[in-house]
């Protein structure tokens, strides 16, 4: 099992394989905000545990592990960035959904996953959320 900041690193790495011909240390520390040493250590772990090879100086290569596991960590990145966006989260979307990612369940990601598809699907009772949410702030401001 990776620790979050495991899971960050691959999540990015996997992305930058999609979109990259090589894998930049300084891409991945820039992207994540961390220190390219701490990269560094983290690409050895991920190395070690058969996700990447790693090798300094050398191309980054993505496992076949790595890349199952690095289209699961982006997946459910969208899947709870799409979440808040529908609940009409009052929140910088992105950041809420980092801090949700790592402690939530397979089980409960696929949940909200059913729950976000159920909503887009269903316009009637997402209005009626919208409109039960408004009520509920109106209500609130009221009270206080």
């Amino acid at each position: 099992m990776l620790s979050p900041s495991l899971e960050d690193y691959l999540e990015e790495v996997y992305r930058l394989s999609l979109n990259n011909k090589e894998i930049r240390i300084k891409d991945i520390a820039d992207c994540l905000q961390v220190s390219m040493p701490s990269v560094v250590k983290g690409l050895k772990r991920l190395h070690n545990q058969g996700y990447i090879v790693y090798r300094p100086y050398q191309r980054i290569e993505v496992l076949d592990k790595g890349k199952k596991k690095g289209k699961f960590l982006i997946e459910r990145n969208k899947i709870l960035r799409e979440f808040v966006k529908i609940i009409g989260s009052d929140c910088d979307i992105k950041q809420e959904a980092e801090a949700m990612e790592h402690y939530f369940s397979v089980s409960t990601i696929k949940a909200i996953e059913k729950l976000v598809k159920f909503l887009k699907e269903r316009d009637d009772v997402l209005n009626d959320f919208k409109s039960f949410k408004i009520q509920s702030i109106i209500d609130d401001n009221i009270s206080t």
